[in-house]
């Protein structure tokens, strides 16, 4: 396992930076492993919604490490979105993840973001992440702080106080969702001592522009998940107004089930 723990750390290089798709189910994780991708992570809106629960409110706590179990034989390296870690005792926290790194997940995301739309205690994460890290050493945790999301005063500040604090508890990278401006994505870059993830966001910097800025991890959060939500019911509407083969591309029935039936492993 712990060639996969160093696996998975090495495809973060800030200015080459690591785009992460991330799945909901089965058949996504298998469709973007079989498009190359060598990591992907999960999306808890994709997740929670596909079974009917609500986001960020700790109710999938069960259906994340189901999913982790369903997804461990792909040829890909798994870190699962644990929201806040489905617990504000640290050492439950640690014993979930331990068992998610059980069966094979190389790396989670732990956030600072509340359901009542606060930031959490930063002690409390950071208690988290240390608790995580001391289960699981080579498990890869990027904390996450919610600071833009949240609409917080003076977010960069806060955010920066939260990556130290975080960082010093053993974080191995800190994502900060909601960044698009360059001279914030420069300071953070500069003022954290670790790789940096952003959210891709539509209309905002690529790829490219990101890594020269020294990001090392750019993620796709719930936005494929809602896309092919969008890319069903557009077809949907299009067959029923009487569009002629208004989606020629999607998968065939045969690969599809190539890609449930196929299950190699990375060992």
């Amino acid at each position: 396992m712990s060639d996969r723990f160093a696996a998975f750390r090495a495809l973060h290089r800030p200015g080459r930076p690591l785009l992460l798709p991330n799945a909901w189910d089965h058949a996504s994780a298998a469709a973007l492993a079989a498009a190359g991708h060598p990591a992907i992570g999960t999306t808890s809106l994709g997740v929670a919604a596909a079974h009917g629960l609500p986001d960020g409110a700790a109710a999938t706590r069960r259906q994340h490490l189901a999913l982790a179990r369903l997804l461990a034989p792909l040829p890909v390296l798994l870190t699962v979105d644990v929201e806040a870690g489905f617990s504000d005792d640290p050492a439950e926290v640690a014993a979930y993840v331990a068992e998610l790194a059980g069966v094979g997940v190389v790396g989670i995301n732990l956030e600072d973001g509340r359901a009542d739309g606060r930031l959490a205690d930063r002690e409390l994460t950071a208690a988290k992440v240390a608790a995580v890290k001391a289960a699981v050493p080579g498990l890869f945790v990027n904390a996450r702080t919610d600071a833009w999301w949240l609409g917080v005063a003076d977010p960069l500040d806060e955010a920066l106080a939260r990556g130290r604090a975080y960082l010093a508890a053993g974080a191995d990278g800190i994502f900060t969702p909601g960044v698009t401006a360059p001279e914030v994505v420069r300071v953070l870059v500069a003022e954290l001592a670790a790789p940096l993830n952003l959210l891709h966001q539509p209309g905002g910097p690529g790829l490219v522009e990101l890594g020269r800025l020294g990001v090392a991890r750019i993620s796709t959060g719930s936005l494929l998940f809602r896309a092919a939500l969008a890319a069903a019911v557009g077809l949907a509407d299009a067959i029923r107004g009487g569009a002629a083969d208004p989606l020629p591309d999607v998968p065939s029935y045969a690969r599809v089930q190539e890609l449930s039936t196929e299950r190699p492993s990375l060992g």
